[in-house]
């Protein structure tokens, strides 16, 4: 398939690099002409310094990776010329932008995907699989943590949009049932204009809560998700791509020899098989093309998850519990 990119930023570039191994590259489009350069040297692309010009170019599909504040008039530039597009996340700045790029890809018939890639990434698959099979029991809560020092790249939006998006989609496709409400307590230490720290609670309406922290304060990159069912506790390591399974067998109780609780512990690790969370992505969207098919993650996904997260920083400035539904 024939595709682009639009904005070759940290994201772009590997957008680019992927695409150069299952898809041929028509071009790429960015107005920083040393960041185009770059790339179009190293993966022998045509440059251009204008969206509207790779849009000319005839093309399968394109991914939109600029700044958030940018989404929509980009991908409405795209949806106009008729070409299939995978967004970034957040899929734009607020739910009026990230609704109308929904609205005309309907009306155009374009597939729209967002790149939550989280919900591409391997044990997230396996886990939403057990899940739904009943193999863990029923969900009870589920918190994720997502910590790292402050990323210079990330100039436009705060913490909850950059980091919490994620797990707060991950947690929607996990829990499947619409976020009822949501409070926040966050602040700013280091970051000029924009939270660095959050934790954000969610209450769903199939009763299951759901707990996020993220911030840009932490010395070290901690991507993690557990999850409390009724049979198993479950722990993931996004990075590590593995699943921690654990649960416990309480034998005969001596009320006398409290001392001495007779609880064995039980404790499976599952490494699934390695893979890209980008290129599972980045595939699912070109098939989805193919098969005219809906992606992993519509533009109807990402707009839901968009309102939780705004209504988290909405939250964390007022104080107030923020109701959804």
């Amino acid at each position: 398939m024939r595709v682009g990119v639009i904005g070759v930023g940290s994201m772009g570039q590997n957008h680019v690099r992927v695409y150069s191994e299952i898809a041929e590259i028509v071009g790429i489009a960015d107005p920083d002409v040393k960041a185009g350069g770059l790339v179009s040297n190293r993966f022998n692309v045509s440059y251009f310094t204008s969206p509207v010009d790779l849009l000319k170019e005839e093309l399968d599909a394109v991914s939109v990776c600029v700044p958030t504040e940018h989404h929509a008039k980009v991908a409405l530039d795209v949806i106009r010329a008729g070409v299939p597009l995978l967004v970034e996340k957040p899929l734009a700045a607020t739910i009026a932008e990230a609704s109308k790029v929904v609205d005309a890809a309907e009306s155009a018939g374009v597939t729209l995907a967002v790149g939550h890639i989280e919900r591409h990434n391997p044990a997230i698959a396996a886990v939403k699989r057990h899940l739904q099979e009943g193999q863990y029991g029923d969900l009870v809560t589920a918190t994720a943590r997502r910590v790292s020092s402050f990323p210079g790249r990330v100039r436009d939006i705060g913490v909850v949009m950059d980091l919490g998006v994620h797990e707060i989609d991950v947690l929607r496709f996990l829990v499947g049932s619409p976020v009822e409400s949501v409070f926040a307590l966050g602040g700013r230490k280091l970051h000029g204009n924009f939270e660095d720290h959050a934790n954000v609670l969610l209450r769903f309406q199939n009763g299951v809560h759901g707990f996020v922290e993220v911030n840009w304060l932490t010395p070290m990159k901690v991507r993690r998700l557990a999850l409390t069912c009724l049979k198993n506790f479950v722990e993931v390591d996004y990075t590590e791509q593995s699943v921690t399974v654990s649960s416990s067998t309480l034998g005969p109780l001596d009320p006398f020899n409290l001392y001495q609780i007779p609880l064995e512990h039980h404790q499976q690790k599952i490494h699934v098989r390695k893979e890209e969370p980008l290129r599972r992505e980045l595939e699912d969207f070109l098939h989805a093309i193919q098969e005219k098919r809906p992606p992993l993650v519509t533009g109807e996904d990402a707009v839901d998850t968009l309102r939780v997260a705004i209504a988290a920083t909405e939250s964390h400035r007022t104080g107030k519990l923020v109701q959804l539904t």
